[in-house]
């Protein structure tokens, strides 16, 4: 019935109806439109996870170089750990290391095992967020060495760096406020029982200090 309607229209009508009907050159510019905004999600989505498990691998190798770095020496002086700081601003390139509460944090702080409580205790701490000598810290309990009626081992010194840093994405509505990373190292002194910060002489004892 249709095309019977449409061969009695006029010939200078009908053409360019049956043209259009015929026509499905818009259908491509529509699927592409509709398709476009879902490919650039998944375009800057894998971008952005791809950048943001590169930031997250560098904040290991900070809190894994720093405290590799420190647990190395027999003792460092405030210069030392400058360095080692600064080593970390430079691992963490092309990302950014501003050093702030919110931004980018170091800390390497040296733990000593108390071994009547089994705790760790801060003996000296260097950086962003410094613990004060004597303040508890949480230690793995699989890193405190014990004989074998289980009671812990005396004169034990662990090196602990703290890593913390908020990656903000390129395209903010992935997360506007910024992705919080952590990372945290514990390694044992190589040269001596301990390490020494500042010492007044060659043969200072190690610090035992217990609040």
């Amino acid at each position: 019935m249709k095309m019977r309607a449409l061969s009695h229209l006029p010939c200078w009508l009908s053409s360019p109806l049956g043209r259009f009907r015929r026509d499905r050159g818009g259908v491509a510019a529509i699927e592409f439109a509709m398709i476009v905004p879902l490919m650039l999600v998944m375009f800057f989505g894998t971008v952005e996870v791809s950048s943001g498990v590169a930031a997250r691998r560098k904040v290991s190798i900070v809190a894994q170089t720093i405290s590799d770095l420190t647990s190395r020496s027999k003792s460092v002086v405030d210069s030392d750990v400058s360095n080692f700081l600064s080593i970390a601003d430079a691992i963490m390139t092309p990302y950014s290391a501003t050093h702030s509460a919110t931004q980018f944090q170091t800390t390497i702080t040296e733990v000593y095992i108390d071994p009547v409580t089994g705790r760790g205790v801060a003996q000296w701490s260097k950086g962003d967020v410094v613990r004060r000598p004597g303040t508890t810290v949480d230690v793995p309990s699989d890193l405190i060495a014990k004989d074998s009626n289980s009671k812990v081992i005396a004169g034990q010194y662990l090196i602990y760096s703290e890593v913390k840093y908020l990656y903000t994405p390129t395209v903010a509505w992935i997360a506007k406020a910024g992705i919080p990373l952590h990372d945290e190292t514990f390694t044992r002194p190589r040269q001596s029982s301990c390490v020494l910060l500042n010492p007044a002489s060659a043969t200072a004892a190690c610090p035992t200090q217990v609040s």
